[in-house]
């Protein structure tokens, strides 16, 4: 298991948090330059009624506070799921230096599905590498939206 694998692994029990209190299953952690993980979040949308309330800002939000800054250029954000609009005008303003997701987000990603907002002139843009342990990602989201259907 690669490095990159083994930190989505920690994403995904955070999604499964997520989904064990009604939030859509999707888990971050911000990983620093010596492999420490400094950030973590899972969905908390409905539990907060905040619209903010994503895994990657919760992370984002935790590591800064840790590092006792807003600047992250030298941290990795790992995340289950592609990141909405929201989340990569995040990722620019904190100056992550990697973004590792696992599932694409074909009706609200903005790192490559619906637009790639890294792709604009911004003042900086982050590696990307996707596709890590997507399946299980994904099986995630399905599993969840099939059972919310259901209970409708």
């Amino acid at each position: 298991m690669t490095r990159d694998e083994e930190f989505m692994t920690v994403c995904i029990d955070l999604a499964k948090r997520a989904m064990e209190i009604g939030e859509c299953p999707v888990g971050a952690i911000v990983v620093d330059e010596n492999d420490n993980i400094i950030g973590r979040g899972y969905n908390r949308r409905e539990c907060d009624n905040s619209p903010t309330a994503h895994a990657e800002i919760l992370a984002i939000e935790e590591a800064a506070r840790n590092k006792n800054s807003w600047r992250l250029s030298d941290c990795t954000l790992y995340v289950t799921l592609e990141p909405c609009p929201m989340c990569a005008g995040a990722i620019i303003n904190s100056r992550l230096k990697r973004l590792v997701y696992g599932a694409f987000d074909e009706k609200g990603g903005a790192c490559a599905s619906v637009m790639n907002l890294f792709e604009y002139p911004f003042n900086h843009t982050p590696l990307v590498r996707s596709r890590i342990l997507q399946e299980e990602c994904s099986s995630l989201l399905t599993e969840f939206f099939k059972n919310l259907r259901q209970q409708r």
